[in-house]
């Protein structure tokens, strides 16, 4: 170990998931995950994660195999925990008419069949989802929007696999923690992508990263990873002198030349544009935080009547898949935190090299007035 690292790389975390440094990569859902980012990361000492949610019961098992083939070292999958109003019943055809008029003008703008917009097959079913990841064996699974039942924790804990649970209050680390979870991400409303609150409301539960931390440090016992808004080594080293294990980093990897981000999502990151998000609800029906466009702004007006998610998701992918093709980046879901400002075009080990040196450097730098 290098002596940047070797005062503060150790610790809970490292230990735990036999980590070189406690930086964990940020798991992307809709295709922004690839195999390639998440082994680089592992292979440089960090926990490199894939987002799985969006995949089916076989492509899972294929997915942890291929991780496998790319590294020897920890990596992490991660799942969604379903809400419970996702599993309704589907919508009648009013109400379905309803959402689908509201999509109409940006579709006849992009000149895109409106009988694109039919009812979306369903998404794959968690159940077997978490079954097929159990069954392959990654080093550690990690999950958002919620708590697995017991039976799966009790399985990966018989398999050895690491849990990690995502909280976006004390309370919500609280209740990772009780039920037997290894370790929590406590993610502050800087976060990019998906909001995961599942205890209370979203608009309830928006506590900034630098808050969070060490509120979740002292009421949990279980190693903390801080996440949101952390992009360099100032912000690992802010993370860490507030109480957190480790850090988590979404925007930061995504925006490396091996994430699965276009090159018109990267562009953006890199960006003026990307100095300002917002939360919107218009790509997924979901909270999430996004650089904005203009189809943030014009849907802003009707974001309460738009479809829940992950309906709304599955009706805007025409709509967001042919903006890409074209290089539309107005109406692209461009995922953000709030430091993405900070990024600079780099490919993911350089990106972890800087962050393992920088945060060295800002640890062992004197307070304003020490001598």
């Amino acid at each position: 170990m290098t002596d940047g690292k070797r005062s503060w790389a150790g610790g809970r975390l490292a230990g735990l998931l036999d980590l070189e440094v406690p930086i964990v990569q940020g798991p992307f859902g809709g295709g922004l995950s690839s195999v390639v980012l998440a082994s680089a990361v592992s292979e440089g000492g960090g926990l490199g994660s894939y987002g799985a949610h969006l995949l089916t019961p076989d492509g899972i098992g294929g997915l942890v195999g291929e991780l496998r083939k790319a590294t020897a070292r920890p990596f992490a999958v991660n799942l969604w925990v379903p809400h419970p109003d996702e599993a309704a019943v589907p919508p009648d055809r009013d109400r379905m008419a309803r959402y689908t008029a509201l999509l109409r003008p940006w579709f006849e703008e992009l000149g895109l069949p409106m009988d694109q917009l039919e009812e979306p097959p369903p998404a794959p079913h968690f159940a077997e989802q978490i079954d097929a990841l159990l069954a392959a064996g990654p080093p550690v699974i990690s999950f958002v929007m919620g708590v697995p039942e017991a039976r799966v924790l009790d399985e990966a804990r018989r398999r050895g696999i690491r849990t990690v649970g995502t909280a976006t209050t004390v309370d919500e680390a609280l209740a990772i923690e009780a039920a037997g979870m290894d370790a929590v991400v406590a993610s502050g409303s800087d976060a990019g992508g998906h909001r995961g609150s599942f205890l209370r409301p979203v608009n309830e539960s928006l506590v900034g990263t630098f808050s969070l931390v060490p509120q979740v440090a002292r009421a949990v016992s279980i190693p903390v990873i801080a996440a949101g808004g952390i992009a360099d080594g100032r912000g690992v080293a802010a993370a860490l002198t507030l109480g957190a294990d480790g850090v988590q980093i979404g925007t930061g990897f995504l925006a490396t030349d091996e994430s699965g981000a276009s090159a018109l999502h990267r562009a953006a990151l890199h960006g003026p544009d990307a100095r300002t998000t917002v939360l919107t609800r218009a790509f997924s029906g979901r909270l999430a935080r996004a650089i904005p466009n203009r189809f943030t702004r014009e849907a802003l007006a009707y974001e309460d009547r738009l479809a829940p998610y992950p309906l709304q998701y599955a009706l805007t992918r025409p709509l967001r898949t042919a903006a890409a093709a074209r290089g539309l980046a107005d109406y692209v879901n461009l995922w953000s935190g709030q430091a993405a400002a900070l990024t600079r075009p780099l490919s993911a080990r350089a990106y972890l090299g800087e962050l393992i040196a920088d945060t060295g450097s800002a640890l062992r730098r004197p307070a304003p007035g020490d001598v």
